[in-house]
C-alpha cells in the first residue's frame, strides 16, 4: 500500500487546524470578527444568514428582558428587593392613611390624600400585572394565550386582580361623589389589606407554617383533644353547680362561654361563679385546662427553631455540594493548559513512611503498619 500511495503521489488530507474552517464553504462563513459558533465536538458550525442572525440577535434580547422581569417579579433578589420596598410602603402607607380616614378629626386631609395615592396605586399596580402576565412567558408552561390563563389563574394573582378592581370602584365612586362611596364603598378601601398577603409571592410564609403543623400534627391533635375534653367537662360541672345561684349560667351554652374565654386566658370577667362549689370547679379544671392548651404554643415554637436550623443545614449543605462535585470530577479531566489540576498520591507505608518533598500542601498520615497517605497537590 505504501509503494502503490507512492507510486499514485497522493498524500493524505492535512488535519484541520482547531477553530479553522477548512471545509466549511464560504459563504457560510461568518464575517471576520465576530465569534465562532462550534458544535458538540469543537467543530465549526456555519453561520446562519443575515436576516436569521439578526432575528436571533432580537429574540435572544427579547427572551433575556422577559426572563429579567419575571426574576425581579417572581423570583426578587438583590436589588430587586428595591422594588418590593417601595411597593411595600405604598400598601402600609394606604392602610394607615385608611385608618385615619375613619377618624372624624383627620376624615378630609385622609380622604384626600387617600384618593391620591390610590390613583398612583392603580397605575403602578395595572402596569406590574400586565408585565407579570407577559413575563410569566419565558417558562414553558405559561407560553401561549392558555399558558399565561393558567398563570392568572394562581392565587396571588387573582388577589392583585380583585384588589385591582376594588381601587377603580373606589377612584371612580369617590369622583362622582354620590352616596354610595360614602357607605358602602368605605369597607372596600381595606381590600387594601389583601395586598400585604401579596407580598410573600412564593408562598414561603405559608409552607414553612404548613411543613411545622404536618411535622407536629400528632402532638397538636393529642393537646387540642385533651384540652377539648377538659373544657366541655369543666363547663358542663360549672353549669350544674351555678345553674340555680346565678343567672349568667343560665344555659350550658353560657357556661361554655365561660370555660373557652377562661382556658384560653382571656378572662373577660362578663360570667364568674358565684357558689363555693363553682369557684372550686373553676380553679382546679383552671390549672388543669391552661397548661393543655398552652401546650399547642410550644409544639410550634420548638417545630419552628427545628424547621430554621434543618434550613440553615440544608443551605450550608448546597454551598458545599458545588465545590465538593468539582473536586471529585477535577481528577478525571484531562490537564488542560492555564487550568487547575488536582493529583491525589496514594502510598503505602511498611515500616516508616518515605519522606516527601516540600511542596507546601496539607498531608494526612494513617500509620498502623501498613497505611495509606494521601497527598493533594495544586499547580497551574
Amino acid at each position: 500500500s505504501r509503494l502503490r500511495r507512492r507510486s499514485l503521489g497522493t498524500r493524505p488530507p492535512p488535519a484541520a487546524e482547531p477553530g479553522s474552517w477548512g471545509g466549511v464553504s464560504p459563504r457560510l462563513r461568518p464575517p471576520a470578527g465576530s465569534p465562532r459558533r462550534l458544535g458538540l465536538l469543537g467543530t465549526p458550525l456555519p453561520a446562519p444568514p443575515g436576516g436569521a442572525a439578526a432575528r436571533s440577535a432580537a429574540h435572544k434580547r427579547y427572551r433575556r428582558l422577559q426572563n429579567c422581569l419575571y426574576n425581579v417579579l417572581e423570583r426578587p433578589r438583590g436589588w430587586a428587593f428595591i422594588y418590593h420596598a417601595f411597593i411595600f410602603l405604598l400598601v402600609f402607607s394606604c392602610l394607615v392613611l385608611s385608618v385615619f380616614s375613619t377618624i372624624p378629626e383627620h376624615q378630609k386631609l385622609a380622604n384626600q390624600c387617600l384618593f391620591i395615592l390610590e390613583f398612583v396605586m392603580i397605575v403602578v399596580f395595572g402596569m406590574e400585572y400586565i408585565i407579570r402576565i407577559w413575563a410569566a412567558g419565558c417558562c414553558c408552561r405559561y407560553r401561549g394565550w392558555q399558558g399565561r390563563f393558567r398563570f392568572a389563574r394562581k392565587p396571588f394573582c387573582v388577589i392583585d386582580f380583585i384588589v385591582f378592581i376594588a381601587s377603580l370602584a373606589v377612584i371612580a365612586a369617590g369622583t362622582q361623589g354620590n352616596i354610595f362611596a360614602t357607605s358602602a364603598l368605605r369597607s372596600m378601601r381595606f381590600l387594601q389589606i389583601l395586598r400585604m398577603v401579596r407580598m410573600d409571592r412564593r408562598g414561603g410564609t405559608w409552607k414553612l407554617l404548613g411543613s411545622v403543623v404536618y411535622a407536629h400534627s400528632k402532638e397538636l391533635i393529642t393537646a387540642w383533644y385533651i384540652g377539648f375534653l377538659v373544657l366541655i367537662f369543666a363547663s358542663f360541672l360549672v353549669y350544674l353547680a351555678e345553674k340555680d345561684a346565678n343567672t349568667e349560667f343560665a344555659t350550658y351554652a353560657d357556661s361554655l362561654w365561660w370555660g373557652t374565654i377562661t382556658l384560653t386566658t382571656i378572662g373577660y370577667g362578663d360570667k364568674t361563679p358565684n357558689t363555693w362549689l363553682g369557684r372550686v370547679l373553676a380553679a382546679g379544671f383552671a390549672l388543669l385546662g391552661i397548661s393543655f392548651f398552652a401546650l399547642p404554643a410550644g409544639i410550634l415554637g420548638s417545630g419552628f427553631a427545628l424547621k430554621v436550623q434543618e434550613q440553615h443545614r440544608q443551605k450550608h449543605f448546597e454551598k458545599r455540594r458545588t465545590p465538593a462535585a468539582n473536586l471529585i470530577q477535577v481528577p478525571h479531566y484531562p490537564a488542560l493548559p492555564m487550568a487547575l489540576e488536582l493529583s491525589l498520591r496514594v502510598r503505602l507505608c511498611r515500616d516508616s513512611p518515605p519522606a516527601l518533598p516540600a511542596l507546601g500542601c496539607p498531608c494526612t498520615q494513617l500509620c498502623h503498619g501498613s497505611s495509606v497517605r494521601i497527598c493533594t497537590l495544586q499547580h497551574i
